[in-house]
């Protein structure tokens, strides 16, 4: 009887890897823990361009570090870090809307209806500009679950 609860057990065990094995993307997209390249997400809607933040103003969010350049921009994300961080988890907001996940470009980003969004380049970029209601739209209705795949 132990035998055969030991061998269900590990048959449990081992139906449960592949799920462990690939787990869920993270909700923002941070490469070596640090949140869309270090770039100063405030400064898009204050300065309306991408700045690299520095360490020294730097806050943990959402599993992520984010940088600003200023300590006033730090500030500003403390008090509403959902204002400022960009939407989709700072994933190409196009990738997302097609379903899939690539990693958004601070270099390449709109700011839509007071929402930030990256995207991964500039060809991506002039696709997006056109067609970006209906693109931000598909991508909320793939948002989340995207992030499963």
């Amino acid at each position: 009887m132990l035998q055969r609860f030991a061998i269900l057990t590990l048959f449990t065990l081992l139906f449960q890897l592949p799920d462990r094995a690939y787990a869920d993307q993270p909700m923002f997209h941070a490469e070596q823990g640090v949140a869309i390249g270090g770039y100063d997400t405030v400064a898009f809607f204050v300065e309306g361009q991408a700045i690299k933040g520095h360490r020294k103003f730097a806050v943990m969010w959402k599993g992520a570090v984010w940088h600003f350049v200023t300590k006033d921009n730090q500030v500003s994300f403390e008090a509403d870090p959902r204002a400022y961080a960009p939407r989709f988890g700072g994933y190409c907001a196009f990738a997302v809307s097609q379903g899939y996940l690539m990693s958004g470009s601070p270099e390449s980003w709109q700011i839509v209806g007071g929402e930030l969004f990256l995207l991964y380049g500039p060809g991506v970029h002039q696709i997006w500009q056109y067609q970006s209601t209906e693109l931000i739209s598909q991508a909320r209705d793939n948002w989340p679950s995207v992030l499963k795949q």
